[in-house]
């Protein structure tokens, strides 16, 4: 028996990345569904699902069911393992950070924030950030795999130098990547202190988790376009794939004009969807003077929740969504996505309102109004958060052999 099992792992071994990316994408919640798209024998699919709970990576329902309204014979269910390893995700901000540790399937295990002035020197907040995410693996006990960072700004690859933090104080080129290394190599995180800590533009990653775990999920042509706790960000999925660009700088759409008139913009343009179209541009359009209680994002969400019946405060959403809507438009005319997601304000302003948004989009792009592209809002929390997870998975997701046995 174990030299049949054996040989049955040994034809499945290069299965086991696909495998684990497909629970963990929740595209395969049974065994029978993990057979038919690996396109390999029951057998080796279960020889792989098996070594996969073995490495504590999945479990596997010991109790086949079948579905509802099937016919077919009952499948053992595949779940992501709810105690299994994590890998710690950090969220810098203009307001901040946010650290996470993160399972497989997106699952934010534990979460905890900071609030404040972010110091001029990156590598001040990326060490506290990075303490307490060590605190988090103290307190759970959980295995860490890898790390991962967000932060808003573009980051020029392959160094990992963020170009243009514009609502930072941070210098151009900051070396964010070598930084969050030597941070994690300081704490001295069991598992991390060797891997590979990655990096990247909060909103690329954004996308990236909710194209695998939320609203793009499906999507092989996603654009996003959301607003934080500054500015205006966007990315885009092309089939199927994250898209940077040739050196991790594409989807700059903060930096479209949709005011030449505008306010003057950190770029040096004037009326650019980075000051036209985030949460500080409503708070002055609706004649709020911005508080130091809470981040500006909460400010401008709460404004928007609570008193949206205020004239001035509707008047000021309907400003920024024609603006929004100017600015998707462009890019749809230029992409053409299957599907746009919203995060940030720019969520909050689709919910509020979603037929003004999308008749602005239909209105002024030709395939608006010959397709009318979806607009969705995001469906993750934290989603740039469990976006930098997933850059930490990856290699995991490649091949769990090697990362885990190393």
């Amino acid at each position: 028996m174990t030299q049949i099992r054996t040989t049955r792992l040994e034809r499945g071994r290069g299965a086991l990345g696909p495998a684990l990316e497909l629970v963990h994408t929740g595209r395969a919640p049974t065994r029978a569904v993990l057979t038919s798209e690996l396109g390999v024998t029951r057998a080796t699919a279960g020889a792989v699902a098996a070594e996969l709970e073995a490495l504590g990576l999945i479990t596997v329902d010991s109790r086949p069911t079948a579905s509802a309204g099937s016919q077919g014979r009952p499948s053992h269910r595949l779940f992501v393992n709810e105690n299994g390893p994590v890998v710690l995700a950090a969220q810098i901000h203009a307001d901040g950070y946010r650290v996470a540790l993160v399972g497989l399937g997106g699952r934010i295990v534990a979460t905890t924030s900071g609030c404040g002035t972010i110091p001029a020197d990156p590598a001040l907040v990326l060490a506290e950030a990075v303490a307490a995410g060590s605190e988090l693996l103290r307190e759970t006990g959980r295995r860490c795999l890898g790390a991962g960072l967000a932060v808003p700004s573009a980051v020029a690859e392959p160094d990992g130098e963020a170009l243009n933090p514009l609502h930072l104080a941070w210098p151009s080129g900051a070396p964010v990547r070598a930084l969050f290394l030597r941070a994690l190599a300081d704490a001295g995180i069991p598992g991390v202190t060797e891997a590979i800590g990655f990096t990247g533009n909060d909103v690329n990653l954004m996308a990236l988790a909710e194209h695998r775990h939320g609203a793009g999920r499906g999507a092989r042509d996603l654009l996003c376009v959301a607003s934080g706790h500054r500015g205006v960000g966007g990315a885009l999925v092309l089939d199927g794939r994250l898209h940077s660009g040739s050196s991790g700088l594409a989807l700059e759409v903060g930096h479209l004009t949709v005011n030449p008139e505008g306010a003057p913009c950190h770029c040096g343009s004037r009326g650019c969807l980075d000051v036209e179209a985030d949460p500080l541009a409503f708070l002055v359009a609706a004649g709020r003077e911005p508080g130091p209680e809470v981040s500006l994002l909460r400010q401008a969400a709460d404004l928007l929740r609570d008193e949206y019946a205020d004239p001035g405060v509707r008047a000021a959403a309907d400003l920024l969504v024609d603006r929004l809507g100017l600015g998707i438009a462009g890019l749809v005319n230029i992409l053409n996505p299957d599907r746009i997601i919203l995060g940030g304000l720019h969520r909050s302003l689709l919910e509020a309102d979603p037929e003004r948004l999308r008749a602005v989009v239909a209105d002024r792009s030709l395939w608006g109004r010959s397709g009318g592209v979806p607009i969705l809002p995001c469906s993750l929390d934290h989603n740039s958060l469990v976006g930098a997870a997933e850059l930490a998975w990856q290699p995991v997701l490649d091949d769990p052999l090697v990362v885990l046995e190393r």
